[in-house]
């Protein structure tokens, strides 16, 4: 598994970076000085990526470190887009539908491409600002006293590339909705706790005016559990770990991310829940769905997958999840598997959304 991971983020980047650097190279009209300085900038974007995974920005000013998220963060994504472009063009090549010259000092290719890749990603940041509403409506023929509404959301990834302002806009956009309950599936930190400390991120949570009950998810793991709960604690978010809360006549039940090898089964937290109340259970991955039905959950909310992203990744987790994106049901049981209300990485949607979920629970009074 680790072998798998290491090719598939370490080794085929830099195949794919020094494929798509000799064809820049190939393809730009410059002297040999410009396109080394093109080329270098590139290598510079891309090696960006892996200070922020270090974790070297850390000891960088705010917004220097910021920015070195974006570009850095952003420049796998591009990357991407700019190795399928280069093989549909090789495969033209080849089949004798692209002629040579189109690959090779052709400054039209080269401005057409550039302006291709703008307008997409351009767009997709259009796409990531825009945040979609879902509403879906739940019944069920357990008691409650009256319809609750509930704000569900996954995978805020609050940092260095989503700060206090937009996190402010969030709250805001929440608190409009004057629900009775907000739940979020996990991962509302991205990856380090140093943004959310400086600008006290906290006290923006604590704006937000319905109980918030949360579990965690594989990126509180990363910048720190001990200190993922404390910014909960501090931010006013009460978070299951393996645990339940009972709301009016809604039983909250928050796994433990699978991160943590030795968490409770789904059975398990389900022999000790009150089954008269009408069950959710908060679980970041979405995997193994059928351990819910078995167990007889009512609902459940995942995230994780942020479907993908972009395309074609996006059928990438359509194939490895059961369930990778929106409403499923199994049996009695009926899921949510959101795509995220933010994003790791750069901040791009392409083919995909943002969103946040506004449910209607119904039950027989």
């Amino acid at each position: 598994m680790k072998t798998m991971w290491f090719v598939l983020f370490f080794v085929l980047p830099f195949i794919g970076l020094a494929y798509v650097l000799w064809h820049v190279w190939c393809l730009l009209p410059l002297s040999a000085g410009w396109r080394w300085t093109v080329v270098g900038l590139c290598i510079a974007a891309f090696l960006t990526l892996f200070l922020n995974f270090s974790h070297a920005i850390d000891g960088f000013p705010l917004n220097l470190a910021s920015a070195c998220y974006e570009v850095g963060n952003s420049s796998i994504f591009i990357l991407l887009y700019l190795v399928v472009a280069f093989l549909l063009l090789d495969l033209g090549r080849l089949l004798h539908i692209v002629p040579r010259s189109w690959l090779f000092s052709n400054w039209i290719t080269a401005t057409v491409m550039f302006a291709v890749m703008a307008t997409l990603f351009i767009g997709g940041n259009i796409r990531y600002n825009y945040k979609v509403r879902r509403t879906i409506e739940l019944t069920t023929d357990k008691h409650l006293e009256r319809p609750v509404k509930v704000v569900m959301m996954s995978d805020l990834h609050i940092g260095y590339h989503n700060r206090r302002k937009e996190l402010a806009r969030w709250v805001d956009m929440i608190n409009a909705e004057h629900a009775d309950l907000i739940l979020i599936a996990g991962d509302i930190i991205d990856g380090s706790m140093r943004p959310l400390i400086e600008e006290n991120m906290a006290s923006e949570l604590r704006r937000l005016n319905a109980p918030v009950y949360a579990c965690l998810g594989n990126h509180e793991y990363f910048s720190g559990e001990p200190q993922a709960q404390k910014f909960f604690a501090d931010a006013g978010i009460t978070l299951l770990r393996d645990s339940m809360a009972c709301v009016g006549q809604l039983c909250i039940i928050g796994r433990d991310d699978r991160s943590r090898l030795h968490r409770r089964s789904v059975a398990e937290l389900m022999r000790r829940a009150d089954r008269s109340k009408y069950t959710i259970l908060l679980d970041h991955q979405p995997y193994h769905l059928d351990r819910a039905e078995r167990a007889g959950v009512d609902f459940q909310l995942s995230g994780h997958t942020h479907h993908g992203q972009l395309w074609p990744i996006s059928w990438i987790t359509d194939g490895i999840y059961e369930c990778a994106y929106g409403p499923w049901q199994r049996g009695n049981t009926k899921y949510y598997v959101s795509s995220g209300l933010g994003i790791w990485g750069g901040k791009f949607r392409i083919g995909t959304c943002s969103e946040y979920v506004v449910a209607t629970i119904k039950g027989r009074k």
